[in-house]
């Protein structure tokens, strides 16, 4: 993926003021919109021009685009910080699908699932005396193993800002958020009256924060199914066993069916993530063979290569 300077694009400098902002992007529009232009590229220059103006024309967007720093060269490899945006909340003001459709993978990554449309978003609304605010939106991230205990956490969130004289700047808070159990990833916790301040003595808006799960050194979680890699004994593997798996609530006693192979799955219904309807426990047998590191473990698989007469290379000369 490839950075992309916005300010390049519209050519103003970083502390260009909205209006120059705005009149950068009329004049480009005029030379570039493929209803009119006779440029080669008019076409992909305009999505570009569109690209860096939405975000530039948007207090909010433009101050979390600044974070990233002057470091960047346009068209150089990028890759976004870890978890970059996951402390930001962003109101509603935004665009929706179909109006960022045409946007790059670069504008998906930091922007693509922050500031859609939201209610904030209806035409005229700004100009009522008496408001509610802007819902914010923002990402939480957790533990898999708060997905079945619960917990609660704190967490700092950035609200970028302008003020009224163009100055932009971002703004921290911390809250104590309660997870409930059963979360799972992509569900949106709601948090009443915690989003953008009403205006003309009218409520709050509200914070929707998204849930996603860090990365796990056991679990891989598919929406409520958790996945984990169990490891097995030959013996267990081929006579059959029943053996202890340790899960965040508890160990949960698993039967492995006799003749197993390394690579089976095995599914344990109902004890993955809980819910109304309970994921499910996925295991991944791996055969792990016991080393021949004594003169008794080795003359126990001498006698195996002479007994069983077993060649797992055999159906491969069919």
């Amino acid at each position: 993926m490839e950075y992309k300077d916005y300010y390049q694009i519209l050519g103003v400098p970083r502390e260009a003021a909205a209006d120059e902002i705005k009149k950068a992007f009329r004049r480009l529009a005029r030379k570039y919109h493929p209803d009119v232009s006779k440029e080669p590229d008019a076409e992909s220059r305009m999505q570009d021009i569109n690209e860096a103006h939405a975000v530039l024309s948007d207090p909010e967007k433009r101050a979390a685009y600044d974070q990233l720093g002057r470091g960047y060269r346009p068209g150089q490899d990028f890759t976004p910080p870890p978890d970059w945006g996951s402390d930001f909340a962003f109101s509603g003001h935004g665009f929706s699908p179909d109006e960022a459709a045409g946007f790059s993978d670069f504008f998906a990554e930091l922007f693509g699932r922050m500031g859609g449309g939201g209610p904030g978003f209806a035409g005229g609304r700004a100009a009522d005396a008496r408001r509610r605010g802007d819902d914010h939106q923002a990402r939480v991230l957790l533990e898999v193993e708060d997905a079945f205990t619960g917990a609660t956490r704190q967490i700092s969130l950035r609200t970028p800002q302008i003020d009224a004289h163009g100055r932009r700047s971002v703004h921290t808070r911390t809250l104590n958020v309660k997870i409930p159990p059963g979360v799972y990833a992509g569900q949106v916790i709601r948090l009443a009256g915690q989003g953008a301040a009403g205006m003309g003595g009218a409520p709050p808006g509200d914070l929707l924060l998204e849930v996603r799960f860090r990365p796990h050194a056991r679990y891989r979680v598919s929406g409520r199914d958790v996945c984990l890699t169990l490891p097995v004994t030959p013996w267990e593997a081929a006579l059959g066993a029943v053996v202890s798996v340790d899960l965040p609530l508890g160990s949960l006693k698993v039967r492995i069916p006799p003749g197993a192979q390394s690579g089976r799955q095995v599914r344990v219904r109902g004890k993955g993530i809980p819910g109304p309807t309970p994921g499910d426990l996925l295991l991944d047998l791996q055969l792990v063979l016991p080393p021949a590191d004594t003169a008794r473990a080795r003359a126990l698989y001498e006698t195996m290569a002479r007994e069983l007469a077993f060649n797992p290379r055999q159906e491969a000369r069919r």
